[in-house]
């Protein structure tokens, strides 16, 4: 059985089983590590993150449209890893559904964490940001639902470094992205970076993987309930089906202002 656990705001998560490594991390030479680490397989990478962070290394989810494929790709390597699942409480059923089958199936150490403010206190406060046609009401929406969260969960795990599935040809931002960078307090690990469609594809059928069930209905990208929707011949970019196309990152990947930053630390939300 996965071992799963909802955090909404305070409870002490536990470690995994990974050799212990310094909390004083010294830093990291990004531009020579990079050089490295360029032509790396993906599973190299993994490897490579696993011995240089030990107990410091976490993993996100979305629980997406192919987030089978890094779930799969680092517990097969690092079976414990804590992964971070930030729920939003507007996700759709076949989100929480397929979300349950992959941490079964890859008996996932999942870690779940939320909003201390429930969905029904925001919109009673704040009225149904999603709804809003600026980004503005976006932004906020993701920040109390998303980033906070996300954060929270970091400095709880004590993570020194987070493996994300982001790749290049997603959005603007992550064009320029490399396979190890700097976010805040954390570095971020990308090791299907350089990956495209064919190659999810492939490594999906290899080991007999599922799509995210949306998949079937047209969706390329899947979030929340109303923040998603078909991809259309008239859409330029996958991500034009996220957030009405008004913008194309919901902040988790983003790097942090020192305020921002700050503020979150801080949260009361």
């Amino acid at each position: 059985m996965p071992h799963l656990q909802v955090i909404t705001s305070t409870q002490q998560p536990t470690s995994h089983s990974l050799t212990q490594v310094s909390p004083h991390l010294r830093p990291l030479d990004l531009n020579q590590i990079n050089q490295q680490l360029d032509s790396a397989t993906a599973q190299e990478l993994v490897r490579w993150a696993a011995d240089t962070f030990s107990e410091g290394l976490v993993m996100s989810t979305s629980f997406g449209i192919q987030a089978a494929v890094m779930l799969h790709l680092a517990t097969e390597i690092i079976p414990d890893i804590p992964v971070i699942w930030v729920d939003t409480g507007y996700l759709p059923a076949e989100t929480y559904r397929f979300a349950d089958e992959l941490a079964t199936r890859l008996n996932l150490n999942l870690k779940v964490y939320q909003s201390p403010i429930s969905p029904a206190r925001m919109e009673a406060v704040q009225g149904k940001l999603w709804a809003q046609n600026d980004v503005e009401s976006l932004n906020l929406y993701d920040s109390i639902r998303k980033v906070e969260p996300m954060q929270r969960a970091l400095k709880e795990l004590k993570a020194t470094a987070w493996l994300a599935g982001l790749r290049r040809e997603q959005t603007d931002h992550r064009k320029n992205l490399r396979r190890l960078e700097r976010q805040g307090k954390q570095y971020k690990v990308l090791p299907i970076l350089y990956w495209n469609s064919k190659t999810i594809y492939e490594y999906l059928t290899k080991y007999d993987l599922p799509y995210h069930p949306y998949f079937d209905q047209g969706y390329v990208s899947v979030g929340d309930w109303h923040s998603s929707r078909p991809l259309t011949l008239e859409d330029d970019n996958d991500r034009d089906t996220r957030f009405k196309g008004l913008k194309q990152e919901c902040g988790l990947h983003l790097p942090l202002t020192q305020g921002e930053a700050q503020s979150l630390d801080s949260s009361t939300l």
